[in-house]
Formats: structure tokens, sequence, C-alpha cells
């Protein structure tokens, strides 16, 4: 069993969601605790109003609202609404919400059963049940005594299924209708939008994109730029937009512009520390031999760092992105330095069309080929932030998947071909001084 919990402040955007879901035939109310009556006989104001008159009992507290969500092993279909409702009941009663009004829902929109909690930290007395650390401090312990308590797949196992790997967009599905494209990239998002560190619309996107999901701004010109919208978006094959872009209000979380760039400012120190690894990773591959560019990409990607080169529509390189998903970090080329932004690398890369083998038979490939980078101009760059492509080198979802799930190895080291050899001092000949 996989337990999620998010606070937030509006228990009407949380209930919303998962009405919204029982609307489209999804979703079903199952039980509900602390209630005078049956779920099946309330209405949507009837179990709003149960949570907002506790809520009034404590109005300093800002952070009110909590959505728990139970993740099942695929093998675990045949778990009744009775066995699920006791699962519920016990799991919230072991992290101190037992007593506190809630309601259970169980969705039937993904590929593994799951039943979504909804209450509130906000007790009948008015004191504040404290959320900090409560996946760790509660909610870890709870999950495990369930496991064994009613017989459920680890969670250890379940991190090893495929099921529960983060996969791209299908997008044939995503073309049928709205519900569906959004219900799809709500998933990415809710894997992607809290778990990795980006500070930059491009450096979210370059990880976006690789389970086929945009985030744009629209134009200059557009409504939705000047009023500082956002908008989400399916991807084909290729990497062209298809379909009808959805607002990004229209998500329960509202991963609005305005929520972004509060992570943008909040991941510029939380990835500091994983630099090293990236540039260890990049200087280690250059210094022992010479290679190119998709040489260099398909290294990276063994160490689990995947490689988006940016080019202008005349195919001139002027950024790059590394996107490291063992530490969950994105960084532009010039965050790691001048030595690992697009031009250097160009530099320190053998040119496109030549390989190590290459050079192996040919020891000065100047003579072949020239290895001066294309000078970009700064119209050149400017005019590219426009209509650049994203050109994201991978080989294959398998490997994108396995690289996701495996256990992350975050230890930096500096390559011996890094470390300054020291001089060795020459002795003097005290005889030929005398």
């Amino acid at each position: 069993m996989v337990a999620v919990i998010k606070t937030g402040n509006s228990i009407q955007r949380i209930l919303n969601y998962n009405e919204n879901k029982v609307k489209q035939g999804v979703a079903e109310c199952i039980g509900a605790g602390n209630y005078p009556v049956d779920p099946d006989k309330m209405s949507f104001t009837m179990k709003l109003n149960r949570f907002l008159k506790q809520m009034e009992l404590n109005e300093k507290t800002k952070r009110n609202s909590v959505h728990i969500s139970l993740n099942f092993d695929v093998s675990e279909h045949h778990l009744s609404k009775q066995k699920l409702l006791e699962i519920a009941d016990s799991y919230l009663d072991k992290i101190g919400f037992g007593e506190q009004p809630y309601l259970v829902y169980q969705h039937h929109d993904a590929g593994h059963p799951h039943i979504h909690l909804v209450t509130t930290n906000i007790e009948a007395d008015g004191k504040r049940i404290d959320l900090h650390h409560l996946g760790i401090r509660k909610s870890e312990p709870a999950r495990k005594a369930l496991e064994k308590e009613f017989g459920l797949v680890q969670a250890e196992a379940q991190k090893k299924d495929e099921n529960y790997k983060l996969k791209s967009i299908a997008v044939g599905k995503a073309m049928y209708g709205k519900s569906q494209t959004k219900m799809a990239i709500q998933n990415i998002l809710e894997n992607v939008l809290n778990p990795y560190k980006y500070t930059s619309l491009p450096e979210l996107n370059a990880v976006l994109n690789q389970y086929n999901v945009k985030a744009e701004r629209g134009t200059e010109n557009s409504k939705v730029y000047q009023t500082g919208g956002l908008l989400y978006r399916v991807l084909d094959t290729d990497g062209n937009p298809v379909g009808v872009p959805i607002k990004s209000s229209l998500f329960y979380n509202k991963p609005t512009l305005k929520f972004l760039e509060q992570k943008f400012k909040e991941n510029v120190a939380k990835r500091t520390p994983f630099k090293r690894r990236v540039k260890n990773v990049v200087d280690k591959e250059l210094l022992s031999k010479k290679i190119s560019i998709p040489e260099l990409i398909k290294a990276l990607e063994k160490q689990g760092i995947y490689v988006v080169l940016r080019q202008n529509t005349n195919g001139i390189l002027y950024g790059i992105t590394y996107v490291d998903h063992q530490t969950k970090c994105v960084f532009n080329g010039s965050a790691l330095g001048k030595a690992y932004s697009a031009k250097a690398i160009q530099e320190r890369c053998l040119p496109e069309g030549v390989s190590g083998q290459d050079l192996l038979r040919h020891p000065e490939p100047k003579q072949i080929i020239g290895l001066q980078p294309q000078a970009t101009t700064a119209a050149e760059t400017k005019e590219a932030d426009k209509d650049f492509q994203f050109v994201s080198i991978l080989t294959g979802k398998e490997n994108v998947l396995e690289v996701l799930t495996q256990a992350e190895n975050t230890s930096d080291y500096l390559p011996n071909q890094l470390k300054k050899k020291r001089k060795k001092k020459k002795k003097r000949n005290l005889n030929n001084n005398q």
C-alpha cells in the first residue's frame, strides 16, 4: 500500500474534486466517519457544512484541509468496499484522525485500486492536529502495520512494479475527450511538480516533455499571457501540441504560474547540493576520452541523467538542460557553470558526424571536419527563445522507467582525472653547492 498525503486551505476544493469524479462516473462515496447520516443520504452541502462548522472553531489555522489517497497493488482488485472502509478507518485512527469527520471515496480511474480520504485537522475542541512530517511520523508506521494486518502487498514491492511507474500520456486516448486529457495530465503533474527541483518553466518542461505534457503561457499578445495565466497541453510523439489546452486553474491542486514561481524560488537552494553529481559525471565522461554529443548523451543516460538540447528553427544549438532523475534535479547548462553550457559542450565534444572510433582512425579530427561550433549572435539567440523546440534524446521509455524507480545513488565523487597531481620537490644537491 502507498499513502499520499496532501494538505491545503480549501476543503471545498478537495470535496469538489472527488464529487466531480462521482458525477463523471469514475468514483463513488463509499463511507463517512463521524457524520450524523450515511453518505448516500447526504447532499454536497451537508458534506461540506460538517467540515466548515468544525473549521470555524479555529479560524487562525489556514492549512486546515487534508486529502489522502491510499493506493493498492493491481493484484488487489478483490478488495471489497467493506474491506476498503475497514482499512480507511484503521489508517485514520493510527495517524490520529479517527475522531475527525471524514469521507471515503473509491476511485475507478486508474489501473490500480485506490481510495481517497477527505478530512480536516481541526479537532472538536478547536485544537489543531500537527501536520508537520505527518507522513514520516505517523503515516509510514501505520502503512506498514496495515500491510501486515490486512495481508496487503508491501509498498517496497509496489515500487518495483511497472504499474506504479510514471508513464507517458497515451496521446490517442488523450484525444478522446477533455476529461480524459485532464485526468492524464493531472497524474503526470502530481508525480513531477513537487518531487522535482526546477527553477524555470523551460526546466520544468524538460521533465514534462518526457511524458508528453507541456506547460505554456501562450504568446505575449495573448490574453492568457497578459493575465499571468498558464496552460497545460498534451504533445504527440514528435513533440507537437495536440488537442485543446487546459487552464491550470481547472486542476484541483491549482498548478498555476503563481504556484510555480514560488516553487522556482524554493528550488534554487534545494537543488544546489546536487550540482556536483551532474558536473562530475559529465567531466568524467569527457576527460576519459574524446566523444561526440550523442555519445555523451548515451553515457549520461546510463547514469540517470537525461539531456535535452534546445535548437532554433535553423538547427543551431543554443541551450542544454540536464535532468537528473536520481536526485530529481533539473539544471540549465549555465546554472552548472560555463563549462557545461551548450557552447562549451560543443567545444569539448567531437563535432556532429564524428565519433570516438573516427578519432582513432584520424588523429587530427580538425582536418576531417571543423571543430569550431557555429557562432550564435545575440539576435539569433533572442529569436531562438521565441520558437525553440525541445529535442529530447531518449532511447526508449523502458529506460526512463527503469531510471525513475532505481535506488538513488547521489554520493559525490571526484574523478581521478580532476585530482591535482602534487608536484614533487626536487632535492637540492648539496655537494654541488659547496
